[in-house]
């Protein structure tokens, strides 16, 4: 439980520092590449490949 919460206080401190410093157009960009990344990694699994083949 407290890593989950030490967890979100980063993610938290993040925005606030990209909010103040006016680099608030990067958080699209940063959803963007952890959905990419949790895509790739979900991708690894030997069980989801028959339905990765199906899409192309």
């Amino acid at each position: 439980m407290r890593r989950a919460k030490s967890n979100l206080s980063i993610i938290r401190e993040l925005l606030t520092f990209f909010w103040q410093n006016k680099l608030w157009w990067m958080i699209p960009m940063i959803v963007v590449f952890l959905l990419l990344g949790f895509f790739i990694i979900f991708t690894q699994s030997a069980a989801v490949v028959p339905f990765i083949y199906t899409l192309f």
